[in-house]
């Protein structure tokens, strides 16, 4: 029987990150993939802050960047704009599947083994040993390993086997590169309302013909109809779009969005890590920074079960511990932002968005808006200092988030 130290389930930034943080302390560690390929298919928009990129321990080069952006135009339903420039370089339109074979080549440059096109089985516990069934090219096999770390997704297996539950909500993700003339390309583009109900939408630019447009929205809201419609809608409709909008689409991409961590991320032997564990920002829907974050304290604390021979769940609770400590707050007022803004109706929004459209308040967006940790900015809004500056609905917005 094979035998390995640690085993991780899924090849994508996060389980390659955990995996290389495994090895490099120490541990003999196999990274086990479903899809025959590295990077593909692709269910992510590829718009990475430079806080994500560092934290995954690599520099932004021109093989994966295509592009880099520095603000947002922000749209509301009524047809007016906000820009928000922060005033230089806060994130990286991407190659995913170059993005993620990089970090999977770091992690074979530290001794990971690879196996791709391998599905999980099963992860069963007997007389103190833990098995790992495979799938792996048709033919079952089976691994003999200490602790598991479960990097496997939205639809998380390792989760499930687990029986640590489901995360809090998932919003249904869809997007489309197209022929598109944007009208900076320093600027991303987000569309609000119940154009994108339960999320937002966006146009991400490529370069200065071709943009990534896509939404995000949760199933569940009352305004919510199927994801394909409201995109076919909104590059129709939407009169900002549709008059930069070449027509036809280049390629096409769907996914789901994981909103709230997991009450536990951890049991015998076992850690979930990334979307599987439902460490993704609730105000973007990113997780690659929060994930890369995560991974790290796994891939740490799975190689020290191994060394201190103890795999049990009261050793391995310290990752939940470590991880909470890091990001969990964050996330936390990331979900109260999210469900704050979930139920406002359009009006809302346009006095929102409208309050927002002031020097003073721009100035203080610029100065300490961060797409990781929104937190800070909502803090800056109540400060005694600003609230002269601040119009009564946007403090209201903060009071009530807070």
């Amino acid at each position: 029987m094979t035998e390995y130290d640690v085993v991780v389930v899924g090849a994508g930034p996060i389980g390659s990150t955990a995996a290389r943080y495994a090895a490099m302390n120490g541990a003999r560690t196999l990274m086990v993939e479903d899809h025959p390929f590295i990077g593909s298919p692709v269910g992510c928009t590829g718009l990475l802050s430079t806080r994500a990129v560092s934290e995954c321990d690599i520099k932004p080069s021109e093989d994966f960047v295509f592009n880099s952006v520095r603000g947002a135009f922000v749209h509301p339903m009524n047809g007016s704009c906000l820009p928000i420039d922060g005033k230089k370089t806060k994130a990286y339109v991407v190659s995913r599947k170059i993005f993620d074979r990089r970090l999977a080549a770091m992690a074979l440059e530290e001794d990971v083994d690879l196996w791709l096109n391998s599905r999980v089985n099963a992860v069963e516990k007997a007389d103190g040993e833990q098995r790992v069934s495979i799938v792996r090219n048709g033919q079952l096999e089976t691994i003999k390993t200490k602790v598991v770390i479960g990097a496997d997704g939205v639809r998380s297996k390792v989760a499930k086997m687990a029986g640590l539950g489901n995360v809090t909500k998932v919003l249904s993700g869809i997007q489309t590169e197209v022929p598109y003339c944007s009208d900076d390309t320093d600027f991303v583009e987000l569309f609000v309302g119940s154009q994108a109900p339960g999320f937002f939408a966006w146009a991400v630019p490529v370069d200065e013909n071709i943009s990534r447009i896509g939404m995000a929205i949760d199933p569940r809201h009352k305004n919510a109809t199927v994801a394909k419609q409201l995109l076919d809608n909104l590059l129709t409709n939407n009169s900002h779009i549709a008059s930069r909008y070449g027509r036809g689409k280049l390629d096409l991409v769907m996914g789901g969005i994981p909103l709230g961590p997991l009450e536990k991320t951890y049991s015998d032997g076992l850690l979930v890590v990334g979307d599987a564990a439902g460490q993704v920002k609730p105000t973007s829907g990113g997780g690659i920074y929060t994930g890369a974050v995560c991974a790290k304290i796994a891939g740490e604390i799975a190689a020290k079960a191994v060394v201190e021979e103890d795999n049990s769940a009261n050793f391995l609770s310290e990752y939940d511990r470590r991880w909470r400590a890091k990001i969990g707050k964050e996330l936390a007022m990331g979900m109260r932002i999210h469900r704050f803004i979930d139920g406002l109706e359009d009006s809302e929004f346009d006095d929102l968005i409208g309050s927002m459209n002031n020097p003073a308040i721009l100035d203080t967006i610029t100065r300490y808006g961060d797409m990781d940790h929104p937190s800070i900015l909502i803090k800056k809004m109540l400060h005694p200092s600003r609230s002269v500056h601040m119009f009564k609905v946007f403090r209201a917005f903060a009071k009530a988030v807070l």
